[in-house]
């Protein structure tokens, strides 16, 4: 309905009537709400009672941005002829703003406990092997049997995530982490008291699929909070969480396999996470902007429907409550600055063009795989990515292996190694967030311009990927004389992570900035091979480095690594010419320049 004529109810008497005007520009949420609670004795001309109830409701669409109307109070003393009713309370809406809009302060309290999730969901993976001795034991099962539970984890941390997506998207990210937390911890409980080897395998699976959303969905909240251009610190701390995580539990782990029973592994994770779960249902506030808006627009229509129920009407309306409308319905701009409607509700945009929950589904499981085999660069850096992960990954077997075999140390010895990892992870993470300061200032216009461009992210993943085929073969070789002292095997496999954490970060954010409103399907694609190609990496790494020898393992990842660090230079120099071609990237770009 064209807004010239939504403020006329089906009667014949014209409720679009002269108010006085109240400032709007520049109030806060809390000085509209008051001067929507003064001017409840603002009262209008009475009507008859039957032209506002038949009037006809507005549905105007609400956007963060959108100027409140204020109550005009068209109501008919003779609803109360002894006294009136006390108009209800504006709603405070400050729960309800955009989470762009938040201060750093509550911005900076979402992303701790997003990261320190991901970093204990990261730690869950690995903290399993350090108690595989024990139970290999207890349950008389093979070393390839008993690293089947990190498989399963892995396997589920693939396909969660694109069943989970869209209940995200409906109900927001907040309710999502809630109800898989509490069941990521229930099932860590059956991990530690399972009597058997096939309860620990479905518990472990199980595990898998309720703790991804602590990593894969942190991505979105990070998006829902900060603009591209301000992601690249929030990106660096999740990565940096992430590995970090990865390396921390074996370290912890081995100290306790090395002196109790192999099921205080996974108690101490129960503890850790019950009070991460904790802080989750106590401070973490939800971050989707489409949610809130829902939200908002509810509260207010609930406002709206509490006071017509005692007999107040009419809300003014200034031109820019109504510019979505208009741009939607094409009004032309020559309509009045303020205008009387009788009954208005609010609607969200998004809340529209969302498909079905059937639809959703589909479209989360199949999208991921029509763009990873008819997206080439979606293709190529899942298989950068996934081999980087799997690299990652085997160290769960290649640690103990070699450290036991060439060093004699036990478990709490090979644990301890891990930490190269974290220091590691942790020691490039400043190097992340401020290599791009640094370098800045000293490029010409020509390379700046590259930096802006969604290659960019990929400047100095060219160089710093090379580090992890140069850790691989630095690891292996070295570790393979026992004259050779300990700390330089693990160097090498400090600069592996560094390599590992250049790919992770650069591969996020260059499919974010390529793909945009499809960057979740193409990150999803990549997450599903990287984890999958993870979980098969330790079934089979003792043999091979078994069969191979250390060095000839070494070589062999070394050499693979080095073919793949060809990716990003194909890209930085190809990268525009391929996504022109591509017919998703280039309609994105297409409709880039059509809003410039």
């Amino acid at each position: 309905m064209a807004i010239q004529n939504i403020a006329r109810s089906s009667s014949a008497t014209d409720l679009a009537v002269s108010t006085p005007e109240y400032p709007q520009e520049g109030l806060n949420e809390e000085s509209k709400e008051k001067a929507c609670n003064d001017s409840a004795s603002s009262l209008a001309r009475p009507l008859s009672i039957h032209d506002f109830q038949t009037a006809h409701i507005a549905w105007h669409y609400l956007e963060f941005d959108t100027d409140l109307p204020q109550p005009a109070y068209l109501s008919h003393p003779e609803l109360y002829p002894d006294t009136r009713a006390q108009p209800p309370q504006c709603p405070d809406l400050r729960n309800y703003t955009s989470p762009f809009a938040w201060a750093d302060s509550r911005k900076s309290v979402m992303l701790w406990i997003s990261c320190v999730a991901t970093m204990f969901t990261a730690y869950n993976a690995g903290a399993y092997t350090s108690g595989l001795d024990q139970m290999k034991n207890e349950w008389q099962i093979s070393q390839v049997a008993g690293l089947l539970g990190v498989t399963l984890f892995t396997v589920g941390f693939a396909l969660a995530p694109m069943f989970l997506a869209p209940f995200s998207e409906i109900n927001g990210r907040r309710p999502v982490f809630l109800v898989s937390g509490v069941l990521f911890v229930i099932f860590q409980v059956v991990c530690a008291v399972t009597p058997s080897f096939a309860g620990m395998l479905i518990s472990r699976f199980l595990v898998g699929c309720f703790s991804s959303t602590f990593s894969t969905m942190v991505g979105g909240v990070i998006s829902d909070i900060y603009h591209a251009k301000d992601r690249n610190t929030a990106m660096t701390l999740f990565s940096a969480s992430t590995l970090t995580g990865t390396g921390l539990g074996p370290l912890v782990s081995g100290f306790i396999g090395q002196n109790t029973t192999w099921r205080w592994i996974f108690y101490l994770q129960i503890i850790i996470d019950a009070v991460l779960i904790g802080f989750v249902i106590l401070f973490f506030k939800e971050t989707r902007g489409s949610v809130l808006l829902s939200r908002k627009a509810q509260k207010l229509n609930k406002y709206y429907e509490s006071l017509e129920s005692i007999g107040y009407y009419g809300l003014t309306m200034s031109s820019s409550s109504m510019s979505m409308q208009s741009r939607l319905e094409k009004i032309p701009p020559t309509q009045p600055m303020r205008t009387t409607i009788p009954r208005l509700r609010w609607k969200v945009l998004a809340d529209e063009e969302r498909a079905s929950l059937a639809t959703m589904l589909r479209t989360s499981l199949l999208r991921p795989f029509h763009m990873l085999f008819t997206e080439p660069v979606v293709f190529f850096f899942s298989l950068w990515i996934s081999f980087s992960w799997g690299v990652l990954y085997m160290t769960f077997s290649a640690i103990p292996l070699i450290f036991s075999t060439t060093y004699s140390f036990n478990l709490q010895e090979t644990g301890a190694i891990f930490s190269a990892s974290s220091i590691a992870s942790i020691l490039f993470t400043f190097v992340a967030i401020y290599q791009e300061r640094l370098v800045n200032p000293y490029l010409p216009e020509s390379q700046k311009r590259i930096l802006a461009s969604p290659e960019g992210r990929l400047y100095f993943a060219c160089v710093e990927s090379a580090l992890l085929p140069i850790g691989c073969l630095w690891f292996c070789i070295s570790g393979s004389y026992p004259s050779c002292p300990w700390i330089v095997p693990a160097l090498g496999l400090a600069c592996a992570t560094i390599g590992v954490f250049s790919i992770y970060l650069s591969v996020f954010n260059y499919l974010a900035d390529s793909y945009h409103r499809y960057a979740s399907s193409a990150l999803a694609a990549q997450s599903f091979c990287r984890n999958i190609l993870a979980g098969a990496f330790p079934l089979f790494t003792r043999q091979m480095f078994t069969a191979m020898t250390f060095q000839g393992a070494g070589g062999f990842f070394g050499g693979v690594g080095f073919l793949l660090t060809g990716v990003p230079w194909v890209l930085l120099l190809f990268g525009p010419k391929i996504r022109a071609k591509s017919k998703l990237a280039s309609e994105i770009l297409k409709n880039e320049r059509t809003i410039d």
